[in-house]
């Protein structure tokens, strides 16, 4: 039988050069580098009156550099962080033994503000400086994160007007029945009432408190009512392929050629048609007339179209029905009706198919159209447009539909509904192509695939590094500025990243 020497793993005391700690090549060698020797963090020191009185206080460097190490291992939660610098040696060697309370690191992320923007840019002119900006292809996208708000506290201002209104009229219901109630209840009873009561007044308080603080309604960019939230009002509700979540829409614009984030926005909508023109724009100061720009469906709309075509942009954003269009994806059909392994796996009731227009049939003379129960439906509108198409609308007669037996299958909502409306589309009225035609064109050609192929390779790895090798789940910060620090900090440590792999200060 073999031997072999025995592994001790206990505790030892050991002496430690910390400069051997950090490899060249390594992502905390690039990270301390940049900061010692490239970055200038004035900004951020200019911000301490600690020079004649007051302790000592932790560098902006050092702060920087445990955060952004902290990030790359997967350490989201300060605490995390925090305990890191205590236990862990290359934690240590890149601090120079600081070992800051989870507090100060905390408070150092949060207050960044636009600092953590001058900071991105100042490693993005050192990724241009190494050659890795390409500037042939910029990918937009997003992705939908949490934030640290209570998604049950999102509402109207009319919502929370109601929830303050209930809990008050409960409190007048419970200090009433105590008030005439038997004193034969016991002490424990009369305690937890007590408590009850307090606490529905201390809620109902904060939000008359909140909606004096906020006298309006949050509104989109094109004027629309959006839901307020009393936790962090500047994130939304939002849905995503995993259900609907409290939080901020992280932007990236990533460069093809080494995957280099040239810019990153949070925005607290889940609405991308407005993300689409401020990543545009931002990304400018990096684009070259040559550039392309790339972004997916949900990006698409004719206003931004316009504007892109206006600002003589060449661009590639794809439409819903792009796939459809394309042959590569014909088998698609067959893939989306498995089961999703990581998905609830019970068994879904589908909803009765209503009559299509396809199940009625125009007349020759389009004076009218017959429904599949066999009665007529009469012309309310021969010449109606609707999104540029020419159209003829039909609506059926009250004393045909509300006793037809088809009415289950012919309405979405029978119980409100009383009649059924058609519509027979015509084909396009105006005879100039809109941008979102001249757009598909350019998508179905052998260029427009090549470019759609390219956008999925070039942001889709960067959101997977985030969210699965760094676990970014969630956003810890409330309030836009400090959620979009947050993110920039992240896509800063990603480029940092990608400066090491490619061989930045050996």
């Amino acid at each position: 039988m073999p031997r072999f020497k025995t592994p001790d793993y206990g505790l030892k005391m050991i002496p430690v050069d910390f400069d051997r700690q950090v490899i060249a090549g390594s992502f905390e060698h690039a990270l301390c580098h940049l900061v010692d020797h490239e970055i200038d963090l004035s900004g951020l020191a200019a911000r301490y009156r600690n020079d004649a009185a007051g302790a000592p206080a932790f560098s902006p460097a050092v702060l920087l550099k445990i955060v952004l190490l902290g990030y790359s291992r997967g350490l989201v939660s300060s605490r995390a962080i925090a305990a890191a610098c205590r236990d862990n040696v290359l934690f240590m060697a890149v601090s120079g033994d600081s070992a800051p309370h989870f507090t100060t690191i905390a408070g150092f992320v949060s207050e960044l503000g636009d600092e953590v923007a001058k900071l991105f840019a100042q490693v993005l002119m050192i990724c241009d400086r190494q050659g890795l900006i390409g500037r042939e292809l910029f990918a937009i996208d997003g992705v939908k994160l949490p934030a640290n708000a209570a998604k049950a506290k999102s509402g109207t201002r009319a919502d929370f007007a109601r929830e303050a209104d209930k809990m008050e009229a409960a409190v007048k219901r419970m200090m009433a029945s105590h008030a005439a109630a038997d004193a034969s209840g016991t002490d424990a009873e009369a305690t937890r009432a007590a408590r009850t009561v307090a606490r529905l007044k201390a809620e109902a308080a904060k939000i008359r408190a909140w909606l004096a603080d906020h006298p309006d309604e949050r509104r989109s960019a094109k004027g629309k009512e959006r839901l307020s939230n009393r936790t962090d009002n500047e994130s939304a509700k939002m849905a995503t392929g995993k259900g609907v979540v409290q939080g901020y829409t992280g932007v990236a614009t990533v460069d093809a050629k080494a995957q280099i984030v040239v810019d990153a926005q949070a925005h607290g909508t889940g609405s991308e048609q407005e993300l689409l023109l401020p990543a545009v724009e931002a990304s400018a100061p990096f684009r070259v007339p040559d550039t392309v720009v790339c972004a997916d469906a949900g990006y698409h709309s004719e206003a931004n179209l316009k504007a892109l075509a206006e600002g003589g942009i060449e661009a590639y954003v794809c439409d819903n029905d792009y796939r459809r269009r394309d042959a590569r994806y014909a088998g698609q059909g067959r893939h989306k009706a498995k089961p999703d392994p990581l998905w609830d796996k019970r068994t879904v009731e589908k909803k009765t198919r209503c009559f299509r227009p396809a199940d009625f049939t125009l007349a020759a003379d389009g004076s009218h159209c017959v429904c599949p129960a066999g009665k007529r439906l009469y012309s309310n509108g021969s010449n109606c447009t609707f999104n540029g198409y020419a159209a003829m609308k039909f609506r059926g007669a009250e004393r045909d539909c509300v006793p037809c037996r088809l009415r289950q299958q012919c309405l979405r909502k029978p119980d409100t509904t009383k009649t059924r409306q058609v519509a027979f589309f015509l084909g396009k009225r105006s005879l100039e192509p809109s941008y979102t035609d001249r757009m598909k064109c350019r998508i179905d050609s052998d260029r427009g695939k090549r470019m759609i192929a390219a956008r999925f390779a070039t942001v889709e790895p960067v959101f997977g590094n985030l969210r699965n090798n760094k676990r970014l789940h969630r956003f810890t910060l409330r309030g836009r500025t400090k959620v979009d620090g947050q993110w920039k900090l992240y896509c800063l440590m990603h480029n940092i990243e990608k400066l090491a792999h490619h061989g930045y200060a050996q």
